[in-house]
């Protein structure tokens, strides 16, 4: 009888460590699978997930609006002053806002949205790299529901709900008015954007609204036209050069594609000691190009209210999610449709009224625009 009851309990002992056996194997796997996923997500260090949130895990509804934002790069200063100021709005707004990078990479940027798609977004804002290839995320995100706002760059080709952004034609044509009241004739270089950017297309549209005339009076001539690759600074310097080379020297004047280019069209003219004679536009209104505009060595730049852009895009983003219908001032066609757009206006900034415009709305402090100037 003993020896049976003894046999009983043995039996009973192996069969709880079999399940504890089973238990710890399936525990193991569950943390394997929810690190895969996180794996899958490509999401990099130091992207913003809201609280609890594992990356590639799409959570709950909770009722509360979800906002993702997927950016081409923070490598310019004011990207970084968008994703801050665009992410404060959605806040304010009662979102919540995640936000990922592509580092200038395309097939990041399209595994970054599918990511933020898995994760339950209830609007995808998009600043593409590569206006064409943006297509797709429009694409995979109209698959799974999710409405999409072109945000300052329009993504080509694709059924974009809402694109907001500056006029870009109207930066251009401000930068060429600015030059050509300086330089009504001479020798002209123009060191635009990338070509994948559609709004580089669109600022050069601007300009040569403006140079179109002066050019077929035969009173402007274009001798140096390039895109700048990835919006480079060293790239538009290098850009530079070759025009400088080509011309021996003899420029009169330069119109960049934004500030960073400018500054690299700039560092290419005082190689050869024109820096501050050459006059040169540019736009964003950096403060490096604050700076060098208080010092001479830039013209102006067109100042482009980033705040005013991120808190009118969070506010329709917001609306958009909940299933308002966005307001529009004006079509863009996009190679597609006529996209639903909203474009602010744009402010040219020089020598004369930096104080009265990019200092006094805060964008940049006086002391830090002037910190270069002896006084």
């Amino acid at each position: 009888m003993l020896e049976r009851k003894a046999i009983r309990r043995m039996a009973a002992l192996r069969l709880l460590q079999v399940a504890a056996i089973a238990l710890a194997v399936l525990l193991l796997w569950a943390i394997f699978m929810r690190v895969d996923a996180g794996n899958d997500a490509g999401l990099p260090p130091g992207e913003e997930l809201p609280d609890g949130q594992a990356p590639g895990v799409r959570r709950q509804d909770d009722g509360i609006i979800k906002v993702g934002l997927t950016m081409d790069t923070l490598q310019e200063e004011r990207w970084i002053k968008d994703q801050e100021m665009f992410g404060e709005a959605v806040k304010a707004l009662g979102a919540e806002f995640i936000v990922m990078t592509a580092d200038s990479d395309d097939a990041k940027q399209i595994e970054q949205a599918e990511t933020l798609i898995g994760m339950g977004v209830d609007i995808l804002v998009v600043v593409p790299h590569d206006a064409e290839a943006a297509a797709t995320i429009v694409n995979k995100a109209h698959a799974a529901g999710i409405k999409v706002l072109s945000y300052d760059r329009l993504v080509r080709n694709a059924d974009v709900d809402l694109y907001v952004s500056f006029d870009n034609e109207r930066v251009g044509e401000l930068q060429a008015e600015a030059i050509t009241k300086r330089i009504p004739a001479g020798k002209y270089v123009y060191i635009g954007g990338p070509e994948t950017d559609y709004n580089a297309h669109l600022v050069k549209k601007g300009v040569f609204n403006v140079l179109q005339p002066y050019i077929d009076r035969g009173e402007i001539t274009i001798v140096f036209d390039q895109w700048t690759r990835d919006w480079q600074p060293a790239n538009a310097r290098d850009n530079m050069r070759i025009a400088l080379e080509a011309n021996e020297g003899r420029i009169d004047a330069v119109i960049a594609g934004n500030d960073g280019t400018a500054g690299g069209a700039i560092e290419a003219l005082a190689e050869w000691g024109l820096a501050g004679q050459v006059p040169v536009a540019g736009q964003d209104a950096e403060l490096a190009a604050a700076q060098r505009i208080v010092a001479g060595t830039q013209t102006m730049t067109v100042y482009k209210p980033i705040r005013q852009l991120a808190e009118v895009a969070a506010e329709l983003a917001v609306k958009m999610a909940k299933g308002e219908t966005p307001r529009a001032d004006r079509l863009v066609n996009n190679g597609k449709l006529d996209v639903p757009s909203v474009l602010l206006t744009p402010i040219a900034v020089n020598a004369d009224n930096i104080d009265e415009t990019i200092i006094a709305d805060g964008f940049h402090a006086r002391e830090e625009v002037y910190k270069h100037i002896e006084r």
